[in-house]
């Protein structure tokens, strides 16, 4: 729905980035003087570090100041310790590293994985500075992910599809716990954003599939986020945007920080400016604060809170569902609260803790000419706990457990009520080893049990994966496993005698990086089982639905042969069916497209102080069902194009940090089809009368003027790597 930035944090990350930082680098070394390729480095109790590359060489900013450890580790060599003085603008530290009788080298299991900045073991793909700068995604996390293999643009609802699975098949964890309703609250084919700034995570770990044991939940996808730690300075932000405002003070301790933003949107300005294809009565606005605070305990402990409350709305004349061809006035109201709390630390010099529990409410009502108000709220607690045993092996396992409610009040008519209450109670428990077979074998093994109250049911989910290190740079990786989740709520109305809906994962991947290049090639295959389908005798749900996918996945990013200049390219290709729902029979669902390519580009213009960017999106043709000619879901809608383009221009005004951004998308006009809806009975000639669902408008423009006070751009210490 949203098409409003959340871009307030862009200012404080890219002022860091520019201003009042300590650069430390240097060479990773054997005692013997052999370079150390992957060897982690970082300050223990945050998350700034590095990778050392092909040539053992590492580079990495850090706000901390005074004196503070250093720890380097790799596996097959003791750990590296040395304390440093942060207080300059350049620290230089030669690492020699003490071998050990094992010498194992660090493999790491990649298949159906993309990670960034919080896993240093792996090359870093989507930082939060890219998914700013991708074009296409204007600053929306959904909206970078989907320019990465494995996703199919899904315009309509804003939201992730991943290897021909619905959108409910993805699922957000922050900080190791689930966030009920990661997307804005919108209406059928006016498209959501994530509600969550780029900002607030330092690391983010996308999976295609075969991801471990510790989550579930999920048949496709898992999209898992860990947020920053300390704020790196105490700052006040203030934005201007084309679409609203906002506001955000942080202060920095030395152990402790806390921030409070607040924000107002309002969508008015633009779709006064730019051509609408919805007649709005009242375009969307909303409105919402966030509080972070952050605690460092010990030496490296870290309590964190997260909360985040919003309110929004429209009022627009909305396509009739029987009769797409008449529009009827349809208002939307939603009320979200969302919380998290968590714990990180090191018990005994040997296990690493972590506790934490969420809360989400989240409520929408709905008025046209019925009436829909859909209450859903969950609680979650959750705790892990891991440690190496020797040299080759680790241990992790943990608990989770959740309460859920969802309360609907549907009133087709002032004179019926149709009311569904469910309660969840769900828990869950696992465990899982990672064992070093040889130098360059490296094995994971899980398992994950779960128990649906609501369903009575219970299940067990075995998972293994691998990776074989053919070199310095390069290895292969396998994943095989059972993924299950409990059907959604709304299929739940009626009954609740159903199955967990299943998908078994098969996947094999080669990963090759290098010196600032990174290719990867992915084959996969996806088994769906007991999915909830419509009983054809009944119109009952039963869990007798199946399906499968298949493809392969290429994903190429190059940050060096252009000086100034990244970019990637990935490519998706995808073979699926299922029936389910209401399908009479098996055939591809309306969400799947068997060709996906996604070109990004940014570049750095040190000479004007300007960021620019530009994303192109090719989707071959989807799916439709056109009741007009015999077959399911035999139609089929245009290509799909889009180029989009942004610039950051970086400046002082009245001698503060000032940004101004901006943003356009589908810059060619492309018209964008993303399928038919369909009257409900023929018209006097027989025919089925069609409206094509499009975006709301063709292009997407945004202004913002975001100033960071007490702090200046200095010009000459901003490279290609900071923006």
């Amino acid at each position: 729905m949203h098409k409003s930035v959340l871009l307030l944090l862009f200012l404080s990350l890219l002022a860091a980035a520019a201003v009042a930082q300590t650069r430390i680098d240097g060479y990773v070394l054997t005692t013997g003087g052999d370079t150390l390729t992957g060897a982690n480095i970082w300050l223990p109790g945050t998350y700034d570090g590095a990778t050392s590359d092909a040539h053992g060489y590492f580079s990495f900013k850090t706000a901390e100041k005074g004196l503070r450890p250093l720890q380097v580790t790799y596996m097959g060599c003791d750990t590296f310790r040395r304390q440093v003085n942060l207080d300059s603008n350049q620290v230089t530290v030669q690492v020699r590293m003490k071998e050990d009788n094992s010498t194992l080298q660090e493999v790491v299991i990649s298949a159906g994985s993309f990670e960034a900045a919080s896993d240093r073991r792996r090359a870093v793909v989507l930082t939060p500075i890219d998914i700013a700068l991708t074009a296409s995604a204007t600053a929306d996390i959904a909206g970078a992910i989907a320019t990465l293999p494995g996703t199919t643009r899904n315009g309509e609802s804003g939201q992730i599809l991943v290897r021909g699975g619905a959108a409910y098949e993805t699922r957000t964890f922050i900080d190791g716990l689930y966030v009920q309703n990661p997307y804005n609250s919108s209406v059928p084919n006016v498209p959501a954003r994530n509600r969550f700034s780029p900002f607030l995570f330092k690391g983010t770990q996308f999976s295609t599939g075969g991801y471990s044991a510790e989550y579930g939940q999920a048949l496709s996808s898992a999209l898992i986020l860990n947020t920053e730690d300390l704020a790196p300075e105490t700052t006040t932000g203030l934005s201007l945007m084309s679409v609203g405002l906002g506001l955000a003070h942080t202060r920095r301790w030395e152990t402790r920080s806390l921030s409070v933003s607040g924000s107002y949107t309002n969508l008015a300005p633009y779709t006064g400016l730019v051509p609408q294809r919805i007649d709005w009565i009242a375009p969307p606005q909303s409105g919402g604060g966030e509080l972070t605070y952050r605690q460092k305990t010990g030496s490296d402990g870290m309590f964190k809170i997260y909360t985040s409350v919003n309110r929004s709305r429209m009022e627009m004349r909305y396509p009739d569902p029987f009769e797409p061809q008449v529009t009827v006035p349809l208002r939307l109201q939603a009320d979200n609260v969302y919380a998290n709390m968590s714990y990180r630390g090191i018990l005994n010099e040997k296990w690493a803790l972590f506790a934490g529990g969420a809360y989400t409410f989240n409520r929408d009502v709905v008025e046209s000419t019925f009436s829909n108000d859909q209450a859903q709220q969950s609680g979650q607690l959750r705790f892990t706990l891991m440690r190496p045993i020797g040299e080759y092996l680790k241990f992790k396992f943990g608990a989770e457990y959740l309460h859920g409610r969802f309360d609907e009040t549907y009133r087709p008519s002032d004179s019926l009520i149709f009311s569904t209450l469910r309660n969840e109670r769900y828990a869950a428990g696992f465990v899982e080893t990672d064992i070093f077979c040889t130098r360059k074998i490296v094995a994971r093994a899980g398992l994950r049990g779960e128990y649906s109250a609501l369903l009575g049911r219970a299940n067990l989910a075995p998972r293994l994966s691998a990776a074989w290190v053919l070199g310095k740079d390069e290895q292969v990786a396998l994943a095989v496993g059972q993924f299950y989740q409990t059907p959604e709520y709304e299929q739940l109305r009626y009954h609740t005698d159903l199955r967990f809906e299943r998908a078994t994962h098969y996947m094999l991947n080669y990963q090759r990086i290098r010196d600032k290049f990174t290719f990867r090639v992915e084959g996969y295959y996806k088994r769906y089982a007991h999915l909830v389908k419509s009983d054809p005798e009944t119109g009952l749900p039963v869990s007798r639905g199946s399906g499968y996918a298949r493809g392969v996945d290429v994903f190429f990013r190059d940050q060096k042969t252009i000086k100034r200049g990244d970019y990637w390219i990935s490519y998706a290709y995808l073979d699926t069916k299922r029936d389910y729902r209401d399908f009479p029979e098996p055939a591809v669902p309306v969400f799947a497209a068997a060709h996906n390519v996604s070109v990004v580009y940014k570049h750095w213009l040190p000479g004007i102080n300007t960021a620019i960017g530009a994303t192109y999106a090719f989707q071959s043709p989807r799916p439709y069902n056109d009741p007009n000619r015999p077959g399911f879901n035999k139609g089929r809608t245009p290509s799909y194009h889009d180029l989009s383009v942004n610039a950051s221009y970086l400046t002082n005004l009245w001698g503060n940090f000032t940004i101004l951004y901006v943003s356009a998308t589908n810059i060619l006009g492309f018209e964008q089809t993303y399928g038919y809806q369909f009257s409900a009975v023929p018209d006097a000639n027989g025919q089925f009368q069609s409206r094509a669902i499009m975006p709301p408008a063709k292009h997407f423009l945004f202004v913002g003027l975001f100033v960071n006070f007490g702090k200046r751009y200095n010009a000459g210490k901003t490279t290609k790597d900071d923006i």
